[in-house]
């Protein structure tokens, strides 16, 4: 995490996701609320989608929002519960390079205050992947202000202090280009 810290914010590429059979962007507050509070916060929404709860589609987009330089948090919100649909880890994760263990934790913790033992059942997490910060919310508009408020405001707020995640995801570029490079440098040479 980074201990660059600085006056001013250095806004972000942010890009939501929303993972729902039954919802189109009229009835997606969820991810109007979260598309609200980033660009409030001075980040930059750079895509907003819906999917529906599909291993392989998820997998698609969040692995474009990876690879892309432009984007730098990817937020997704539905899948993480235990019905038989809710497919947002096991889509997501295996992408990761890194996972960040206490997104989870925190999360279920503040959680916790507001519905007590219930939080048990939500499989929200966060990661890293090429350099890509990517946060898994439970899809009700209560979990997504928790999340929110709670932990993503902050964390992706180069101001904050002691530690925020806007220094390593603001390096993505430069690493993402010479990792291009060295890898088609590599087949060159084969």
């Amino acid at each position: 995490m980074s201990t660059e810290l600085t006056n001013e914010l250095k806004p972000l590429n942010i890009a939501i996701l929303t993972v729902s059979d039954t919802r189109g962007f009229e009835q997606d507050t969820s991810g109007q609320f979260l598309e609200d509070s980033v660009i409030e916060a001075g980040h930059r929404l750079v895509s907003r989608r819906i999917l529906p709860d599909d291993v392989y589609l998820i997998r698609a987009i969040i692995s474009q929002w990876i690879a892309d330089q432009d984007v730098q948090a990817v937020i997704i919100t539905g899948g993480t519960g235990f019905h038989e649909r809710d497919s947002t880890p096991e889509a997501v994760k295996p992408l990761l390079d890194k996972v960040i263990e206490g997104f989870g934790e925190e999360f279920r913790r503040l959680s916790a205050l507001e519905i007590r033992s219930s939080t048990i059942q939500s499989r929200s997490f966060g990661g890293m992947a090429n350099n890509t910060v990517i946060f898994c919310l439970p899809g009700s508009t209560g979990a997504c202000r928790t999340g929110w408020e709670g932990i993503l405001k902050d964390q992706l707020d180069s101001r904050h202090g002691p530690c925020n995640y806007s220094g390593l995801v603001m390096r993505k570029p430069e690493r993402a280009f010479s990792r291009l490079q060295e890898v088609i440098g590599n087949r060159a040479e084969k």
